[in-house]
């Protein structure tokens, strides 16, 4: 890593930890592993209030694993249906609890590849579950992550998948967890989407997009 890249990761994640809890936080309720799973596959192109409002009743239906397993599919696209593309969300959460009870006897695994296994989980939804189940260092790469990293440069690219392994690169593995916890909270409360407020950021003398609009 060349050495201005070493002093703006550095600069970034100093501020990112003055500013921010440095604890991992997560955004979605939930009380047992699968119900955090089926919560992270319905945040896809939805907000995480949206998903709690839906869960709260959600997790009161369905109260074990071999519920969901069990869901009648139009009645379960019924529920999560305020979360959008409740089609596939619906086939693949009954599809991945089966998976579960079959090839795991019910229980979360933790290896990347097996999760990735999982119908409708990809590797965002299988670094939430490591990161918070199991505690496991993960880059989680959503809309928030990925737009500011590729503000702040730290990335040049769309991929999330890219942007996972070029942040873990650069970034020491004990922040790979925390940082999407901050992320999110700065991207909700001053890097906004529509309107950043940039005169309020701890990151703008950090930031590529900011300095480059001077």
């Amino acid at each position: 890593m060349q050495d201005k890249m070493k002093t703006k990761v550095k600069n970034v994640l100093d501020a990112l930890d003055r500013e921010y809890p440095t604890e991992d936080k997560c955004y979605l309720h939930y009380e047992k592993p699968y119900e955090l799973l089926v919560a992270t596959m319905l945040s896809a192109q939805c907000t995480d209030d949206r998903v709690n409002m839906v869960t709260a009743e959600l997790f009161k239906k369905y109260t074990s694993l071999e519920a969901f397993a069990n869901a009648d599919l139009k009645e379960l696209e019924r529920d999560i249906h305020s979360t959008g593309f409740y089609h596939n969300k619906a086939k693949n959460i009954i599809a991945a609890a089966n998976e579960l009870i079959e090839r795991h006897g019910g229980k979360m695994p933790s290896d990347i590849e097996e999760l990735t296994a999982l119908a409708g989980v990809g590797r965002k939804t299988a670094n939430v579950v490591r990161t918070h189940i199991f505690h496991i260092p993960s880059i989680v790469v959503d809309t928030h992550v990925k737009r500011i990293s590729n503000k702040l440069g730290l990335v040049d690219c769309d991929d999330p998948v890219k942007i996972e392994f070029e942040l873990m690169k650069i970034f020491p593995e004990e922040h790979w967890g925390r940082y999407n916890t901050q992320v999110i909270a700065h991207g909700r409360k001053v890097c906004k989407a529509r309107k950043p407020e940039c005169g309020e950021c701890v990151l703008r003398e950090h930031c590529d997009e900011y300095n480059k609009a001077k």
